[in-house]
């Protein structure tokens, strides 16, 4: 029987990648460019942010699941909340802001008086954020269709 070669070998030998790695204490996710680590407090009665944690109201034997719809519930509703408040800072009438999930497509785009934003765009810079909000407020074309919406997210 003909040897492995050892990039095979290597391959074959590598232990299944944990998806759920970052979903627990101490885990990070991004919020407005910056990571924030995921901490597990009882103690606390809501979801808040103190500096560069995001202290969830979930005790330490809470599972990956729990984890990360808590955390990403907090992310959505800062989405929201970001997005409405730098689509009102624009100058103009702020439209309706809808949140969107999908995997492909643009950051934002207009649909009328809607503005339809993904909802991932909170994890960028704020720079970023309001320079995206700004262009499709302005009605200027959308940057060029890219396949893979979080290539750019790092």
């Amino acid at each position: 029987m003909k040897a492995r070669t050892p990039q095979l070998s290597l391959r074959l030998d590598a232990a299944a990648p944990d998806h759920d790695a970052r979903w627990r204490a101490g885990g990070r996710i991004v919020y407005l460019g910056a990571p924030l680590i995921l901490v597990l407090d009882t103690a606390c009665r809501l979801l808040e942010r103190v500096g560069g944690e995001l202290h969830l109201p979930l005790p330490p034997a809470a599972t990956a699941r729990q984890i990360r719809d808590a955390a990403e519930s907090w992310l959505r509703d800062e989405a929201q909340r970001i997005f409405m408040e730098k689509s009102a800072l624009a100058g103009r009438q702020a439209p309706k802001i809808v949140l969107s999930f999908g995997n492909r497509g643009d950051w934002a785009r207009r649909e009328g008086d809607l503005l339809r934003c993904h909802w991932r765009l909170v994890e960028q810079p704020l720079a970023v954020i309001e320079q995206i909000l700004a262009r499709e407020q302005a009605g200027a074309q959308a940057a060029p269709h890219c396949d893979d919406l979080f290539a750019l997210a790092g």
